[in-house]
């Protein structure tokens, strides 16, 4: 159970990872454009905007990385990770589109489903 749970974990963290890469250095490109809905001239007047979110992923990276590095002891950090990247999901559902449930809010759900079934 504690094997699914750091792979779910370490799962998130990549997620987050790439959505960090497309927000800070990919922000202006058709391939960012198509995976957040934007126009060229959209991402073009927010790229400032892409890569403050980009860096708040970073963070979450952090942390769920921190969390793995602890192992068991990482407990109460991957935990609260987790639980804002769930948060952080569902107000992006809410408030931007529909689809950052099922792409950011449950693979950190089902991440700290395993992680509290491991303890």
């Amino acid at each position: 159970m504690a094997l699914i749970a750091g792979i779910l974990v370490a799962f998130v963290a990549l997620l987050h990872t790439l959505f960090l890469i497309l927000e800070m250095f990919m922000w202006n490109t058709p391939t960012a454009n198509k995976a957040f809905g934007m126009t060229p001239e959209l991402s073009k007047q927010t790229i400032a905007m892409g890569a403050n979110q980009g860096l708040y992923n970073g963070f979450l990276v952090a942390g769920l990385i921190w969390g793995l590095i602890l192992g068991d002891a990482g407990f109460g950090v991957k935990v609260f990770f987790l639980g804002c990247v769930i948060v952080a999901g569902i107000f992006g559902a809410i408030t931007v589109m529909p689809r950052i449930l099922f792409i950011q809010a449950l693979p950190a759900a089902l991440a700290l489903l395993f992680v509290v079934l491991s303890r």
